[in-house]
Parts: C-alpha cells; sequence; structure tokens
C-alpha cells in the first residue's frame, strides 16, 4: 500500500514559486516570512518524510554528469537501509545523477528513486554511502510502483510532497496526491514562463487534473496575510478509483 501523500507548498498569487522574485511585504522580506512558515506549518504535518526532485535536492547534495543509462532495463531490487526513526529525505532521481556523502541529511535518511536502466557503479555508490534506492520502472515514471516500495519497506504511511513544478506535475498527472497544503503569499511575480507549483510537461491538449476534484477542508489567515488552504483530493465522479 502507498503512502498517503501531502503536497504542502507555498505560492504568490499568481502560482509562482521563488518567493525571493514576488513582490515586498510591507514589512520586512516577504521570502523570509514564506519560508518561515512553509517550515512552520509543514512541521505540523507529523509526516514521516519528504519528496523532491533531482533539481531541488541538488541545493543540498551534490549533482554529476548524468551517467550513460543501459539500453534495456535491469531487473533490480531496492536497497532499505535502517532509518532509525527519522524521516525519509526522498529524491526523484531516475537518472542517478545525485551524490551523497552519506545517507544521511539532517539525521533523515536518504532515499532516491531510480530508473532500471542506472548502471550498476551508480548503485553501488550509494550502498558504500548508505543511501537508500528503490526503482521506478525503466524511465523512472512508474512513481505509483516506488511509493509502494517505499511504504512497505520502510513502514510508512505519510509523506510530503515539497517538490519543484515538474515533480508536483507529475504526481499530479499520475493520481498520486491525495491532499494538497497551500501557503498562499499576498505577493506576485508576473512574469511570464516562470515556474509555477504544478508544472506538467504534457501535450498542449492534455489536462492532467481534469479527473480530479479538490474539496475544501479548512482555510486559515495567518500572519502578514498568508492565506493556509488544505484541501482533499479525490477522483472526479465520473472517473472511479485513483492510483
Amino acid at each position: 500500500m502507498r503512502p498517503k501523500i501531502t503536497c504542502h507548498m507555498s505560492t504568490s498569487l499568481d502560482g509562482r514559486l521563488h518567493p525571493s522574485r514576488w513582490s515586498a511585504a510591507k514589512d520586512g522580506s516577504m521570502k523570509e516570512l514564506a519560508d518561515r512558515l512553509y517550515e512552520t506549518i509543514g512541521s505540523r504535518f507529523d509526516a514521516d518524510g519528504w519528496i523532491v526532485g533531482r533539481r531541488t535536492m541538488a541545493e543540498i547534495a551534490d549533482e554529476g554528469e548524468r551517467p550513460d543509462l543501459l539500453d534495456e532495463p535491469k531487473d533490480r531490487e531496492p536497497h532499505i537501509v535502517e532509518r532509525n526513526g527519522g524521516q525519509l529525505a526522498i529524491a526523484i532521481d531516475p537518472s542517478g545523477r545525485l551524490l551523497f556523502e552519506s545517507g544521511e541529511l539532517g539525521g533523515e535518511q536518504v532515499v532516491v528513486v531510480l530508473s532500471t536502466r542506472v548502471p550498476d557503479a551508480v548503485l553501488k555508490s550509494h550502498r558504500e554511502k548508505s543511501v537508500a534506492y528503490v526503482f521506478a520502472g525503466p524511465d523512472g515514471h512508474d512513481l505509483k510502483t516506488a511509493l509502494e516500495t517505499i511504504g512497505e519497506r520502510f513502514a510508512v504511511s505519510h509523506l510530503l510532497l515539497e517538490g519543484g513544478g515538474t515533480i508536483n506535475g507529475a504526481f499530479l498527472a499520475s493520481g498520486l496526491i491525495d491532499h494538497v497544503s497551500t501557503l498562499i503569499a499576498p505577493a506576485i511575480d508576473g512574469l511570464k514562463g516562470v515556474d509555477a507549483i504544478y508544472d506538467h510537461a504534457g501535450e498542449a491538449n492534455e489536462r492532467p487534473a481534469q479527473t480530479l476534484c479538490l474539496t475544501l477542508s479548512s482555510c486559515e489567515t495567518l500572519e502578514g496575510g498568508v492565506v493556509w488552504l488544505r484541501h482533499d483530493v479525490s477522483p472526479a465522479p465520473e472517473t472511479g478509483s485513483r492510483g
């Protein structure tokens, strides 16, 4: 059984991701306010871990060149490391570019989600550093299988999705988001093409959220006029069950 996923994000009024680009706060720094409230609210969930994409994790870990992927996928077994009661720090890294000094980030166990086409050298390096890994199919897109493996092998039931727009969009399109937590700052970015909190890389005629229905579960006004919205995500009435 896969863990429940709450997508926890902070955004401007126009849905953009980067507080350093937003209009100013009336008092103090808008980025400082947004970052502080994001961390404070995130801790309230008491989740078993968090999920980000490769680019976001590369701000914490190192990133190497893209390895040459195998022409054909191989049968792979996950590598599980005991988390010793701490949270999981999960990175979606299909091509195996992330490099870690150890398997822990601030006491949290690192888990990478890989393609089954990554070369053996990537897996060997992770094992030597006590980095856990699971697999998401030959292209790294089978997120449901990866989540099921994480849920079963690490005995976790709830994870926060805190990725960039691309990873959030991939989870959205796969029907893998169960709850949404959105902090909306009284700010605007305004520039066309800047990353949004959901950015599915699909065709122009795709509608990645059309099969979903959001129900407001709470609304709260926080410091500085930031509004915290929480929604439950369910299938739209005509679509049946989700993944």
